[in-house]
């Protein structure tokens, strides 16, 4: 059986295709990888909002970038991730504006925050412990929610098991392409002139 020229050129440009098309997988991947790792690695700490107390500044499903800065550089208006005080009855981060300072008869730092969506300042007021604290810098909208897949075990197989599986269906095209024989006509040599 023989193939004809048609045939041989219409499968050799669905292996381009494929080939262009399991690079660009492997460059979003690539990309994807490095979006997750570069904020770490310049410095920042990084949250994904979930709650709609700062609806207006940025949405559920933002991811925050935050800068470690010392504690006594905060001013009013910094919008910082923090744990509220055991007392609040809050158990999980919460990322709100600094509406007050003020020094406790200690000479720590007292804080009050707001979240810019809710009507009234939180109910509590805290000191910070740590020597530094991260405040937010950048908002990125929507990208929490990928993190938030992420998290889940099952996303993250799907997220790199489908990538890693058709790259290996890739190698493995192109090596049973290799190793089958070529069927082509032989060419003839062009006469002299």
């Amino acid at each position: 059986m023989s193939t004809t020229p048609a045939a041989t050129s219409h499968r050799r440009r669905g292996v381009r295709v494929v080939a262009i098309l399991t690079n660009v997988l492997l460059g979003l991947v690539t990309l994807a990888g490095l979006a997750y790792l570069a904020p770490g690695v310049l410095g920042y700490e990084r949250y994904v909002i979930t709650g709609g107390s700062m609806s207006g500044t940025f949405e559920k499903g933002a991811l925050v970038l935050e800068r470690v800065v010392p504690v006594e550089d905060l001013v009013v208006g910094d919008i910082i991730t923090y744990v509220p005080p055991a007392s609040s009855g809050v158990t999980t981060l919460v990322t709100h504006r600094i509406t007050e300072i003020s020094t406790s008869d200690t000479g720590s730092r007292v804080l009050r925050t707001k979240g810019d969506a809710n009507a009234d300042v939180d109910p509590w007021s805290f000191s910070l412990t740590a020597p530094t604290q991260p405040v937010v810098e950048v908002a990125v909208p929507h990208v929490g929610w990928a993190l938030i897949a992420l998290a889940d075990r099952q996303w993250r197989m799907f997220a790199v098991g489908v990538p890693a599986g058709l790259v290996a269906l890739y190698s493995l095209v192109q090596l049973v392409g290799a190793l089958i024989p070529s069927r082509r006509r032989p060419q003839l040599d062009p006469a002299p002139h």
